[in-house]
């Protein structure tokens, strides 16, 4: 081999070799942040206790591995079943599969065209008519004949960029297969934290309800108090007013149920009038109390979004390496093999075969800077996504920051909600003993009513969190994933 011939493939090499150096030394874990836990202290052994249902105190196992259906560890068939009915009729996860479906064709329909050499098949017939005189024979008589052929052509293109292409259209398919993970995941906490919000709805109009069912036994009370001339007529007013005003509080509520009743009805693939969605009572629900912290350094691998990001950066690096590799010679490889002849019977005669190969090679001379350009345009564009990317996995600290963070502090508020829900009814229970006998006016009986109803609803909003937040930490820790068999979902890399 001449040296001339020997530098021209070593040349060429470095030139392929380049192009794909974006891909092949695509690394993502560079921007994890190097931090050994989540919250700016320590997270407690476990959170407090509550003498409520919901109230049992939660511990935090580190690195831990979360179950692929954590909405299991509520123990409520009614929640189960409603989730299922998501899963098979949702059109936001049906579109999420039909979209990843399409991806998958298309990276393998990009593998054929780019690294498959393309076989066709060609036959045809042909009638012409010739001039004698073109052929060169004097004589002007014409002649017409039939051309038959059938031939079997093979063609491949070799170029810089080729493998980034396919990097690009691969990288395409696992975003979507990381965006159909995150809709499922976000549904199923969908359907788990509205099912909650609607139980707590619910206790919140019973209680509503049993308030005004009090105050309107009270209203009688007073009532015959003042016709006896006990007390006066304001007092009647007064207490006609507090009723008046605890009722105000129903349609409210009723609203926020309604709405709340239509919003799961529409997570599940059902139409708002849907009369058959069950009833959820938060007492029913169990707390779990094992809660799985993953590694810091895992979550990454763990967060469909985060995930998806990586793969959106995968492919603006594989966007890179098709632009660089515009730079440089491009081969293609032809060759062909047939029959021909004016006759139908002759035609796979020996003396009728024809075929022919062809190589051409393109090196790109000038262009008016534009293929340069368009390299430095993805090299930007990579540069943006890779600062999106890491904002991604900040942002996805942050969600699990804050998710710990409210696990214990609602715990601690559920505790305070729980001990003010009890003083205030043994306030209220003993100030109507004392009213009813004269012992106490009506305004501390107004104001012992007042102090019960706030409690009542504050104890049942955050018994409600503790639920919501602990869905929310599984979400953000990835919601396991990786551990549930589908066709449509990856294998954890590690």
């Amino acid at each position: 081999m001449s040296h001339f011939k020997r530098n021209a493939i070593l040349s060429f090499s470095t030139f392929l070799l380049t192009s794909c150096a974006w891909v092949s030394d695509f690394d993502p874990t560079v921007d994890v942040p190097d931090t050994g836990r989540y919250t700016e202290t320590a997270l407690p052994e476990q959170t407090v206790a509550s003498a409520t249902p919901g109230g049992d105190p939660q511990s935090f196992v580190t690195n831990a591995d979360i179950p692929a259906q954590w909405w299991t560890l509520f123990q409520s068939e009614a929640l189960n079943a409603l989730i299922d009915q998501g899963f098979a009729n949702s059109p936001n996860l049906q579109a999420a599969q039909a979209t990843l479906k399409q991806a998958e064709q298309n990276f393998r329909a990009e593998v054929g065209n780019v690294l498959i050499p393309h076989v066709d098949l060609s036959a045809g017939a042909a009638r012409e008519k010739e001039s004698a005189i073109s052929a060169g024979i004097p004589d002007s008589n014409s002649s017409i004949f039939n051309v038959y052929n059938a031939s079997v052509g093979v063609s491949y293109t070799i170029s810089a960029g080729m493998f980034s292409a396919v990097e690009y259209a691969e990288a395409q398919y696992h975003y979507q297969q990381f965006e159909y993970e995150a809709a499922y995941i976000t549904l199923a906490t969908n359907i788990a934290t509205t099912a909650i919000t609607k139980a707590s709805l619910d206790a919140q109009v019973n209680a509503v309800n049993e308030l005004i069912a009090m105050q309107e036994a009270q209203l009688d009370i007073v009532e015959k108090q003042f016709q006896l001339g006990a007390i006066s007529k304001s007092t009647v007013m007064s207490q006609e007013t507090q009723l008046a005003q605890t009722r105000a509080l129903l349609p409210t509520l009723e609203k926020n149920q309604s709405q709340t009743q239509h919003a799961l009805a529409v997570l599940i693939g059902k139409t708002p009038d849907d009369n058959h969605l069950p009833s959820f009572n938060l007492d029913d629900l169990h707390l779990p109390t094992a809660l799985p912290v993953s590694l810091p350094s895992t979550l990454v691998r763990q967060r469909p979004d985060v995930r998806a990001a990586e793969e959106l950066l995968h492919q603006a690096c594989a966007a890179v390496g098709i632009a660089t590799g515009n730079l440089f010679p491009q081969f293609t490889i032809s060759a062909a093999y047939g029959k021909q002849n004016t006759q139908w019977n002759q035609l796979f005669d020996p003396s009728s075969i024809i075929w022919n190969i062809v190589g051409q090679a393109t090196q790109p001379l000038f262009h008016g800077g534009a293929l340069l350009a368009q390299r430095s345009i993805q090299v930007e564009a990579y540069n943006q996504i890779a600062a999106q990317y890491r904002l991604t996995i900040l942002t996805a600290f942050q969600n699990v920051a804050d998710t710990l963070r409210a696990l214990e502090l609602d715990a601690e508020a559920l505790q305070a909600y729980t001990q003010a829900e009890w003083a205030a009814k043994e306030t209220l229970d003993l100030t109507q003993k004392q009213f009813e006998l004269g012992a106490v006016n009506y305004v501390l009986l107004l104001n012992a009513q007042f102090q019960y109803q706030q409690a009542l609803i504050n104890r049942i909003q955050a018994q409600a969190l503790r639920y919501t937040n602990t869905a929310a930490l599984f979400q953000a820790l990835g919601g396991g994933w990786w551990n549930r068999p589908s066709e449509a979902k990856l294998e954890k890399k590690q």
